[in-house]
């Protein structure tokens, strides 16, 4: 077994005066050869790393506190902290500091916290005045101790050594004591010196102090001396807030005594700094440092305490989820665990994630679950926060859970359907819960914090399922309060469902229009034809503003989850409705859900937009907007010039042919010119590429037709002539020379002549020249696909027949095949190469 005595957790002090826990391990003191010198070693207990490795140095002042926590600094704003888990392992290592530093183990500090102004100004004082004499603890002395207390705040060690004083006579009791005579005898200015003193004790920053100060017997007579504050004309009432008011109430009876006090202190220590003492100035922040790690210390224990008492927090989930308990019962055990996770705030993360892993395996998902759609706001509220702890410390536990839920439950009563509905229908004015809900919601919804493993994509899964189980939940107050005239919507859905057909599954069948027909953009600009009655209540306009903010960020970050939902609900036109709004903060809402739509460039949602016309909506209102200068009127501008910066030709050409002349006297900008101008850019480039096209063409079609002609007139010479001429056999040879010859030439121009591709409607040839006619052999065809040619020479344009030319037996005369011309002829088919072409 490891030795639990110097079992430690290593803190450090933030920039936020915090303490970040650096993780749990074993702490030894040993000499160290690189520091040279004895040193403090923390090795963590989980796999034996350095935590810690601090040279314990003569001059350092090093702190007791609390008889389990050893705190010094090593830098101007490094401080450190050890919290032992056993006193003795911490007296342990205090021995060894005091033995390198020459101290005596029973101090509570080893060195004076000066600084060198000090150090001179003390060196010049006689001995004597190191002691500070406290004045007998009477009445009529009070005034003098107050002026004591005061004057030492400025001197660190003055304050250090007053508060030896205090601890080492026992005088806080006393103080406390006279506080109960004065109040007894109405002692005002008595009553207001103790304030000043108490005030300036805990301005000492003394842990040893403190634990006088807040014990069961001292604590409300230090509350009610700082309830005396001379600036205030009457006393506050904070015994009575705290006696009173403030009640503890132990949902399941807590055994632990030790337990119970150390909540009861950590209340009233909270209560005291938060609500009692003034919030300090510049120059007295670092005064209560000692205060806020007290705290945080407390915090830690009993998040510890709680947690390691499993029959505890298993009856309290018993409780929680027993349909038998009542309201009040219920209303309670949910501000336990509200106050619960809010004090494992405190708690490193890896301290926090057993903490939330242990909550989970109890159960607090589907206890949340339930208490969530209670009808007492408190519990919703307390609940609310509760599931917000869990998502901040991991959505995906979260998410793990709701899709497994899926499996057994009805959608409307997921959690995340309940949560939507807590949005929806939260009763507050400002939306407060509902904006609370929506950052919630956003988060769960974030592909960034979503994991892939190589088993399975969280990120698919998840938004499966919430496109799938939750998106219909989320949009329907959008969609209740932004539906169109049904004519309208059904022409539009015809027309929209035929266009899209292969992206977009019909919730109800439709009649499919022919191709020809298209969706009517004669729409009169600045005319709304939308017979829509836009929510004027401001809350309706509140929640709606909501969803389409996470709408928005739908668009940004889900792309074909989103893409299919809008174009399946035609939810963009359902959007839009609300541009008509008398509230400009919905109608932008609606204007930057249609701006990030455009801003993904994706054709898909520019056929969308243009195939609906649904710039109309955006165009009435600017029109509408006349000439005043606000934010809609900049924001509409904007989303045009970004479609002319970007060049999204799709959308300019349908923004210019459809809606240039209700535009075109819009001037103070000259985004709209830009566009026409770029429309018609882009229309003479296109004009330009068409004629060429058309005038290469025709030079091609003339190029083929001269080359045919010429083809047929020397394929006629080079096969027919020695039919007409036969000669006989002993003339072979010089007839030979003359047909290869004439053979090379026309091989030499074929080569030259032949085309470079083929074109639909164009022509193929295939040459061979073969002997196989004489033994009777099917001959290889010179096959050309050629207009059948006229009886003058000519080729009619009319039809496109094949025409085969086959030479015959009788015909082959005079030819012999020889193996190098065959290799000619193939490399000749294999690679045709273009000829130059002929002038027009």
């Amino acid at each position: 077994m490891s030795d639990t005595r110097r079992r430690v957790k290593v803190y450090t002090l933030n920039e936020d005066r915090q303490w970040d826990d650096r993780g749990t391990g074993h702490v030894s003191s040993t000499y160290v050869e690189e520091l040279k010198g004895m040193s403090l070693l923390v090795r963590a207990e989980s796999d034996g790393s350095l935590l810690l490795e601090s040279k314990i140095n003569p001059n350092t002042a090093y702190q007791k506190q609390q008889d389990t926590l050893i705190v010094w600094s090593e830098a101007e704003n490094y401080d450190l902290a050890l919290s032992f888990q056993e006193k003795a392992g911490c007296d342990e290592i205090w021995e060894k500091i005091c033995q390198v530093q020459g101290k005596d183990p029973s101090v509570e500090v080893t060195q004076d916290l000066i600084d060198e102004s000090e150090e001179e100004r003390f060196e010049e004082m006689p001995e004597t005045s190191h002691l500070i004499d406290l004045p007998t603890c009477e009445l009529n002395k009070l005034e003098e101790i107050a002026d004591l207390v005061t004057s030492v705040l400025s001197s660190p060690i003055r304050r250090e050594k007053l508060a030896l004083a205090l601890e080492n006579e026992g005088y806080i009791k006393k103080l406390l004591q006279l506080f109960q005579a004065c109040e007894n005898l109405e002692n005002t200015e008595g009553l207001h010196h103790l304030y000043e003193i108490i005030r300036g004790i805990l301005f000492l920053n003394k842990a040893t102090l403190f634990e006088v100060m807040f014990s069961d017997e001292c604590i409300m007579d230090v509350v009610g001396c700082l309830e005396y504050d001379p600036a205030l004309a009457q006393p506050k009432r904070h015994r009575e807030f705290l006696t009173k008011t403030a009640k503890f109430k132990e949902v399941i009876p807590i055994t632990d005594s030790e337990l119970r006090q150390k909540i009861h202190q950590t209340y009233r220590v909270q209560y005291i700094q938060d609500i009692i003492l003034p919030t300090p100035s510049v120059f007295e922040e670092n005064f209560l440092s000692t205060l806020t790690s007290f705290i945080f210390f407390n915090k830690v224990e009993i998040v510890s305490m709680l947690q390691e008492d499993e029959k505890f927090l298993s009856e309290v989930f018993a409780q929680l989820t027993d349909e038998a308990t009542d309201d009040d019962k219920r209303r309670e055990l949910v501000n336990f665990f509200k106050e619960f996770c809010a004090f494992s705030q405190t708690l490193q993360p890896q301290n926090r994630d057993a903490f939330f892993k242990t909550l989970a395996k109890l159960g607090i998902l589907p206890a949340l679950e339930i208490v969530m759609g209670m009808d007492d706001l408190q519990v919703r509220s307390a609940a609310t926060d509760i599931f917000s702890y869990l998502v901040e410390f991991s959505p995906s536990m979260v998410r793990e859970f709701v899709m497994q839920e899926a499996q057994q439950s009805d959608d409307d009563i997921l959690l995340i359907n309940v949560v939507i509905e807590q949005m929806i229908c939260d009763t507050d004015p400002e939306l407060g819960g509902a904006v609370q809900l929506m950052g919630l919601l956003r988060t769960l919804i974030d592909p960034e914090n979503m994991l892939a493993t190589t088993n399975k994509t969280e990120k698919s899964e998840f938004l499966n399922f919430f496109y799938n189980h939750c998106m219909h939940v989320l949009t329907a107050p959008l969609l209740t309060n932004t539906s169109e005239d049904k004519c309208e919507k059904d022409f539009f859905l015809k027309h929209y469902r035929y266009s899209w057909s292969f992206i977009c599954t019909p919730s109800h069948s439709h009649s499919h229009s022919t191709p020809s027909s298209s969706i009517s953009q004669d729409n009169i600009v600045g005319s709304n034809k939308n017979n829509t009655i836009c929510p004027d209540n401001y809350q309706t306009a509140q929640l709606l503003a909501l969803i389409l903010e996470l709408l928005t960020f739908c668009v940004e970050h889900h792309t074909y989850h989103i893409k299919n939902y809008i174009m399946n609900k035609d939810l963009l036109r359902r959007v839009l409705v609300l541009m008509n709004s008398k509230h400009t903060f919905l109608a932008l809402c609606a204007l930057r859900f249609m701006r990030r739509i455009i801003g993904l460039k994706d054709e898909f949602y520019n056929r969308y937009i243009t195939k609906g016309n649904l710039f109309e909506p955006v165009i009435n209102a600017l029109l509408d907007n006349g000439t005043r200068y606000n934010l809609l009127n900049s924001a509409v501008i904007e989303l045009f010039e970004f479609i002319r910066v970007e060049d999204i030709k799709s959308l300019t050409a349908h923004i210019v042919e459809n809606f240039y002349k209700a535009l075109e006297s819009i001037e103070y900008v000259q985004t709209f010119k830009g566009l026409k101008t770029k429309y018609e850019q882009e229309k003479d480039r296109q004009n330009q590429k068409l004629n060429r096209f058309r005038r290469d063409a025709k030079a091609l079609e003339e190029d083929e037709e001269m080359w045919f002609n010429e083809d047929e007139e020397e394929e006629g010479k080079a096969v027919v002539a020695p039919v007409e001429k036969p000669k006989p056999e002993d003339d072979f040879p010089d007839n030979y020379e003359k047909f290869m010859e004439t053979k090379k030439a026309k091989e030499s121009e074929d080569k030259e002549n032949l085309p470079k591709r083929t074109s639909p409607g164009g022509f193929k040839f295939t040459f061979s020249h073969s002997a196989s006619a004489a033994n009777g052999t099917n001959s290889k065809s010179v096959v050309a696909q050629i207009p059948p040619a006229t009886s003058n020479g000519s080729s009619s344009k009319t039809t496109n027949l094949p025409t085969s030319v086959t030479a015959t037996k009788g015909s082959l005369v005079g030819l012999v095949d020889y193996p190098d011309d065959e290799e000619e002829d193939e490399e000749e088919e294999s690679s045709p190469r273009k000829r130059p072409r002929l002038g027009s």
